[in-house]
């Protein structure tokens, strides 16, 4: 069990894809469910397992594509994109006012 899924079944987090553009890839603020042991992760009909020894720049893959992925929770400065990075964030509609919340703290 790590940070991100300790002691919950849904969490809001920050998602990015590393497989495709590298710190430019697709990045969006989401819902997710967890599995009972936290080991596995699921958006929109998508599972991510934790990369074991790690992975190239991910920490989570994407089980039917092999993507990698940085999943992570969501920073109260909402500076979630890597140092090196760029590119619009999505935030999902369902996730906007809790993301709000967050980051006006």
């Amino acid at each position: 069990m790590s940070q991100l899924t300790k002691g919950k079944d849904r969490r809001l987090v920050y998602l990015e894809n590393k497989s495709r553009a590298g710190d430019r890839g697709e990045a969006r603020v989401a819902w997710v469910t967890l599995s009972k042991t936290g080991r596995s992760i699921y958006y929109q009909g998508r599972r991510f397992q934790r990369l074991k020894g790690g992975g190239i720049s991910g920490n989570y893959f994407d089980v039917d594509t092999g993507d990698e992925y940085w999943i992570s929770g969501v920073k109260k400065t909402g500076t979630n994109r890597h140092w090196a990075g760029g590119g619009e964030i999505q935030i999902d509609d369902d996730a906007r006012a809790e993301y709000e919340n967050i980051v006006s703290d």
